[in-house]
C-alpha cells in the first residue's frame, strides 16, 4: 500500500476489534478483560475465515491449505497441526489469553498507531499497555462503522469486514458502549449470522454462567 492509504485500511478484524476495545489514552480495557481477550479470539478467527486459511466444517473450524494473513501465522499453525478438529467455541477459548493482545497490540506499534507505555515499579514495567499515539486510525474505524449503521437498511449493504466486526462487538459488549444509539436487536442477529462472533458468545456466557454459580457457594 502506498503512503497515501489510510492506517485504518490496513488494520486486520483482530487490530480493529482490540483498537475499539481498549481505553485511546492508556490502553486500558473498555470492557472486563475476559470479555476484550475472548473477543479478539473470535476476532482472529473471523480474519482466518476472510482470508479462507480456514472454513466452518460442519461443526469443526479446519485449515484450507491457504495460507493466514500476515500476523496469524502463529494462530494458524495451531489448528492445523492439532490432532483432532475442534469447535469454533473450543477454538475460542484456546486462543484466548494475555499474549494474543500482546501480539496483536506489538503488530500495530511498527504502524505508528500504538506505543508501549505501563506502570512501573522500582524502575521495573509491571503492566504493560498499549495507548493510542494515532487517533486516526480509531476514527475512520468509527466513521466506517457509523455509515454501515447508517447505510445497513439501503444499498449498498455494508462491508462484509464491517459486519463481521459489528458481530464481534456486539458479541463482546462492546457495540452498546461505541453505539449507544444503534439498533442493539440488527446488532444480535448480525453476531448470530456469523460463526466466529457466535463462538465468543457461547463463550461468554459460560464463563458468565459459572461466576454466577461462584458466587452462590
Amino acid at each position: 500500500m502506498d503512503a497515501e492509504t489510510p492506517k485504518a485500511a490496513r488494520l486486520n478484524l483482530p487490530q480493529a476489534f482490540l483498537l475499539l476495545g481498549t481505553n485511546d489514552a492508556d490502553g486500558k480495557p473498555d470492557i472486563p478483560v475476559f470479555a476484550l481477550r475472548t473477543g479478539l479470539a473470535g476476532a482472529i478467527l473471523a480474519e482466518l475465515d476472510r482470508s479462507g486459511a480456514v472454513e466452518l466444517r460442519g461443526k469443526h473450524v479446519r485449515a484450507t491449505g491457504t495460507a493466514a494473513p500476515p500476523g496469524l501465522e502463529h494462530e494458524l499453525e495451531l489448528i492445523q497441526h492439532k490432532s483432532r478438529p475442534h469447535t469454533p467455541k473450543r477454538w475460542v477459548s484456546m486462543l484466548e489469553g494475555r499474549a494474543a493482545v500482546q501480539r496483536v497490540f506489538e503488530s500495530m506499534a511498527p504502524l505508528g498507531i500504538v506505543e508501549r507505555t505501563g506502570e512501573r515499579h522500582l524502575g521495573l514495567f509491571r503492566t504493560v499497555r498499549y495507548a493510542e499515539k494515532d487517533h486516526g486510525p480509531r476514527a475512520a474505524l468509527v466513521r466506517d462503522l457509523e455509515l454501515a449503521l447508517a447505510s445497513r437498511a439501503g444499498s449498498p449493504a455494508p462491508d462484509p469486514r464491517l459486519l463481521a466486526l459489528i458481530g464481534l462487538l456486539e458479541a463482546s459488549g462492546l457495540f452498546g458502549k461505541l453505539f449507544p444509539e444503534a439498533d442493539r436487536v440488527w446488532a444480535d442477529e448480525v453476531a448470530k449470522d456469523y460463526w466466529p462472533s457466535r463462538a465468543v458468545e457461547d463463550e461468554l456466557r459460560l464463563v458468565r454462567l459459572a461466576e454466577e454459580e461462584a458466587a452462590t457457594l
